[in-house]
């Protein structure tokens, strides 16, 4: 084993599948091992000359701190009251919404959550987008979401438009936030840079047309394209069980064009279109690129930014899902086995210390009888407790196991709700999420 580097291995590690091959191999024997290739799908070549196809709307994420005002700027731009409905007047998960300007331009916008336990969903908005609206409000100044959204616009390589709200409050200075942006790498123009930044009043609606006016001119110097023609390619951006309608996902279109009665895939999901609804509620029977939609039809319920991907038929679906579930199961597998040689590495090494350290004090004490050493050594100390144990009984005693089951609206706010659980820093508690659903 140590001439194969594998010396650190013991009588209950468990071996990896290129482990075992490498054993059987050194003994003469020709492993067969389990092919992972599959039936699967993958989204179309882009080509590199996207000038024969036509241009497409842009899509654009709002984002910044909660409450500085970035589903009133929504609501302001498409002219229809959603704060209202929403649980605090905070936005609960990422929406998308198609806007016509007077001008007869097309923007789809993406709404993302500024609370703290949020940040997934703002990355995952980020990646989606091709313009980044930075709502920054001119009484608060930046915030820490305002700094974490510019730092998943800046890792996703997005150009950054800044919107600074609330300027018709008094005592406001807008000057002093471009400023403060400065030290985030956020250069606006008129410190020399070339981000623009427009001030507006998103509750007035003060400002929002040079906002609008300017998204348009940065999409057309983009010069946003995608082919309508091939199978549809997009990304799920929100999930959720509803009553009546069961399984539905916001689907947000890349490239292709959705269809009513298309078959599509989404990470282990499938879907035969059955029904598609705008952010207005009403019925549609295609969507084009960077268009947005509520799909119905879904055998099961498909995780915020999954890709979708259009398959032949429900025979290749079904194919394709089994074999992502297989391959998902597969790689779980593998991490279970990992993380127990893992643990079993660590409780031999400690074994071996200890084992060590009493063959040393074993040795003192013969030496001490046979006159060698002149005192008796000190005895072992005990290894199940801490300094901190000694002092403190409490220390001691193992966490308090408390399981969880999350439940929540859409598939967003069970994942940030489980991911905010798991930072709980209460070393007294251990939350376990038992199961997770909407």
């Amino acid at each position: 084993m140590s001439g194969m580097e594998m010396d650190k291995l013991a009588s209950d590690y468990l071996l990896t599948n290129e482990e075992a091959a490498d054993i059987a191999l050194e003994y003469g024997v020709v492993p067969v091992i389990p092919d992972d290739k599959g039936p699967e799908i993958y989204p179309r070549i882009t080509p590199n000359d996207m000038s024969m196809h036509p241009l497409r709307p842009p899509v654009v994420t709002i984002m910044g701190h909660v409450d500085h005002g970035k589903t009133t700027l929504l609501d302001t731009l498409r002219s229809s009251s959603i704060t209202a409905s929403e649980a605090g007047g905070i936005t609960q998960h990422i929406g998308a919404f198609s806007v016509q300007l007077d001008g007869g331009e097309n923007i789809t916008f993406l709404d993302t959550p500024g609370h703290a336990a949020f940040s997934a969903m703002r990355a995952r908005g980020a990646n989606a987008t091709d313009i980044v609206v930075l709502v920054v409000a001119a009484d608060d100044g930046v915030m820490p979401q305002t700094k974490e959204a510019i730092q998943h616009a800046l890792d996703a390589d997005v150009p950054i438009i800044v919107a600074i709200n609330k300027c018709d409050k008094a005592g406001v200075d807008p000057s002093q936030i471009k400023e403060e942006l400065l030290q985030y790498g956020i250069q606006t123009e008129d410190l020399g840079g070339d981000i623009q930044a427009v001030e507006i009043s998103a509750l007035k609606g003060t400002g929002v047309d040079e906002l609008s006016e300017n998204i348009v001119t940065l999409a057309e110097v983009l010069d946003l394209r995608a082919e309508v023609d091939i199978p549809v390619h997009a990304t799920v951006i929100e999930s959720q069980v509803e009553k009546g309608h069961g399984n539905i996902a916001s689907v947000l279109v890349k490239r292709g064009t959705l269809n009513i009665g298309d078959i599509i895939i989404a990470g282990t999901a499938w879907c035969k279109v059955r029904n598609m609804t705008d952010d207005r509620g009403n019925s549609v029977s295609s969507v084009g690129p960077a268009g947005a939609a509520r799909v119905t039809g879904w055998k099961e319920i498909p995780q915020a930014g999954d890709m979708v991907l259009q398959a032949e038929s429900e025979a290749q679906a079904k194919s394709v899902v089994n074999h992502r579930v297989e391959k998902r199961k597969n790689k779980s597998q593998l991490a279970s086995i990992s993380s127990m040689n893992d643990k079993r590495r660590e409780t031999h090494a400690r074994e071996n210390i200890e084992r060590a350290e009493e063959k040393a004090h074993a040795r003192a004490v013969r030496e001490y009888y046979q006159g060698i050493r002149s005192s008796y050594p000190d005895p072992l100390e005990k290894k199940d407790g801490s300094e901190e144990g000694v002092d403190n009984p409490e220390a001691n005693k193992p966490a308090l196991l408390l399981p969880i089951i999350v439940k929540g609206d859409v598939s967003g706010t069970v994942e940030a709700v489980e991911a905010a659980l798991g930072r709980l820093p209460n070393k007294k508690i251990k939350p376990v999420v038992l199961n997770t659903g909407v």
